[in-house]
């Protein structure tokens, strides 16, 4: 074991040492086939296996530790995060009560409590790690649902949602993909939304919100998924609840802004919401899979999420993660996120989060100096580059990635086709910026 272990980590720091340096897609030419085929009819040596998987399943991964990958929203993995999660699978807890694994129990506690008040959330508010954003929706969405309908007289985790009373869902008109399969998923249905005009930035237009009643559900964005925009939530939470309606935020990644004292302003009336969703895995560079789904009332999520039977520990509330995940089998993923803030601490959090921004508007400025347009405000880090039409910039975009030295991908953001550039990598410094600039230019000028 010692000896395979020993092998597995070798073969993990090579590759992360190469990351740097190697062409950030992943090879073209990479055969994987070795890695299919049919079932084994006998073993195989493990040490076999693991030459396998990096000698021949490398060359097929993309480089998403690469401080110049800047495509969709993903972090990198920050070296405390990755040596915390190899101890995660060498312990293989099942994180389901503090009866079973005390320890890994209290980190998750921990970093919950971290980041309610990193992002300054009320007191009453707990939380749960699952996998990402879109299992957060679910897991806070299915919540809202029951509580809405509960507060009209329906038991809707007992009796379902035949013959309940209609819930109305409002969202945005940018509202992200993930968000509405979650309603799908829960029931509320993808189609049955309110859909509110946005603004040139793609925030939720407050003058045009509409008239709500209660069983209703508003759902907010902080952190438009091409703009990095913010919906205009003090104005508009407010009003909702004064209608009667549960407030939920999508916070994927722009939620961590409210840890900053320079861009706090844009998460301000965040903290009044019923529930929020956000990663780990993006901003604060962790392992996936890191989501979170948080709750003002967690009582709310635990009558959803708790189950009984006689061989279960009795759980314990405001703690035992078994009472507000969806899974019961789930191993410790949040404990790579209390590594992340153990070791940053506030400060460092704020560095990191700062420091991206500075680096999108930097991207933003060497763009606009050579002559091209950039589409959005760079409020976060979001920059949206357009080369001059549709065709263009899809060729800057596609060679771009051929060349390797730097990842961004194609967008069309209210009729208009860019390059999207999301600077999420704790690594990301001036140097990787100014070298992703000339790079692109280089293309761009063919």
């Amino acid at each position: 074991m010692e000896e395979l272990l020993s092998e597995a980590a070798r073969r993990a720091i090579a590759y992360r040492r190469r990351v740097p340096d190697e062409p950030i897609r992943p090879d073209p030419s990479a055969d994987l086939s070795e890695l299919g085929g049919d079932f084994p009819d006998g073993p195989t040596d493990p040490m076999k296996v693991l030459e396998l998987m990096d000698e021949v399943g490398t060359p097929g991964t993309m480089g998403f530790s690469s401080s110049r990958f800047y495509g969709w929203v993903i972090g990198g993995v920050q070296p405390v995060a990755l040596a915390a999660d190899w101890l995660v699978s060498a312990w293989d807890q099942p994180t389901y009560a503090a009866e079973a694994s005390p320890a890994t129990v209290a980190m998750e506690a921990a970093a919950i409590q971290w980041v309610k008040e990193a992002a300054h959330l009320p007191e009453t508010c707990w939380g749960v790690f699952v996998t990402g954003t879109t299992v957060a929706h679910i897991a806070t969405l299915a919540a809202a649902r029951s509580a809405v309908l509960a507060a009209e007289g329906w038991d809707a985790t007992g009796q379902g949602l035949f013959g309940a009373p209609p819930v109305s869902v409002v969202v945005g008109a940018e509202v992200h993909p993930s968000l509405v399969k979650a309603l799908g998923v829960v029931g509320l249905g993808r189609h049955r939304v309110v859909e509110v005009p946005a603004d040139a930035q793609g925030r939720m237009r407050a003058d045009a919100f509409p008239d709500v009643s209660p069983p209703a559900i508003v759902c907010l964005q902080a952190g438009n998924v091409n703009t990095g925009s913010f919906d205009p939530m003090a104005e508009i939470i407010p009003r909702a609840k004064e209608a009667g309606a549960w407030v939920h935020v999508d916070g994927a990644f722009g939620f961590w802004a409210a840890a900053s004292p320079r861009l706090a302003h844009l998460t301000e009336g965040m903290e009044l919401a019923d529930s929020w969703a956000t990663d780990a895995h993006k901003y604060l560079n962790v392992p996936y899979d890191a989501g979170l789904a948080l709750i003002r009332n967690p009582s709310d999520l635990e009558r959803l999420m708790s189950i009984e039977a006689a061989y279960l520990v009795e759980g314990h509330i405001g703690q035992d993660p078994g009472l507000y995940a969806p899974e019961m089998s789930r191993r410790a993923r949040g404990v790579p996120t209390w590594a992340v803030l153990k070791a940053m601490g506030r400060s460092g959090l704020v560095d990191m989060i700062e420091r991206t921004v500075d680096m999108a508007q930097r991207f933003a400025d060497g763009m606009r100096e050579a002559g091209f347009s950039i589409l959005n405000d760079v409020v976060l880090n979001q920059v949206l580059v357009d080369f001059g039409g549709p065709v263009e910039t899809q060729r800057v975009v596609r060679e771009v990635q051929a060349e390797g030295i730097l990842f961004a991908g194609p967008t069309v953001w209210q009729g208009k086709t860019a390059m999207r550039v999301s600077v999420s990598n704790f690594g990301t410094t001036e140097k990787e910026i100014d070298e992703s600039i000339d790079a692109v230019l280089r293309v761009a000028g063919r």
